[in-house]
């Protein structure tokens, strides 16, 4: 702790605290009051006798209101919408009798979905799970090719389509 600094310059004389109410009291009745006697502000006779009563009066006469804070009005609204929303895509949905099936699938469709998935399945084990028995010769070589279509595959797989020579085979 550090010590007390004997050569403060601030010091109070001797016995000055014991002295000092009495010499203030004394200096406070000697000048004029600043406190005016009169204020300018002022309640009638028996205002605050009656201050209670008249203030309970007025309490009972009113009766408040309750509203609540929050409306439900809302949440109604968008749970309504939404059940009528549901109603709306199941009536549509209701009476379509559209099944779909293996027959409404495009066989481009059919065909990348083979080629994406890895069956490990060779040609043979494929060539084995086919019926033979509905399938004919005719369907195979009845298939014609048009040549825009021919052209426009060869065109996509082929790096070097100059190769073909096409013009010279006509």
């Amino acid at each position: 702790m550090k010590e007390f600094d004997k050569n403060n310059p601030f010091k109070a004389p001797e016995g000055y605290f014991e002295e000092f109410d009495g010499k203030l009291l004394d200096k406070l009745a000697q000048q004029e009051p600043t406190i005016p006697k009169s204020d300018g502000f002022g309640i009638p006779e028996g205002y605050l006798d009656n201050l209670n009563k008249n203030i309970r009066l007025k309490l009972d006469e009113t009766e408040v209101k309750v509203i609540p804070l929050t409306s439900y009005k809302k949440y109604y609204y968008a749970v309504a919408s939404i059940a009528a929303i549901t109603l709306f895509v199941l009536g549509l949905n209701w009476n379509s009798s559209e099944e779909i099936g293996f027959e409404s699938l495009a066989s481009t469709e059919i065909e990348s979905y083979f080629e994406d998935n890895d069956f490990g399945l060779s040609t043979n084990d494929i060539a084995e799970m086919l019926p033979v028995d509905e399938l004919e010769i005719s369907d195979i070589l009845s298939t014609q090719f048009s040549e825009e279509n021919m052209l426009d595959y060869l065109n996509e797989n082929l790096d070097d389509f100059e190769e073909l020579n096409l013009e010279d085979n006509e």
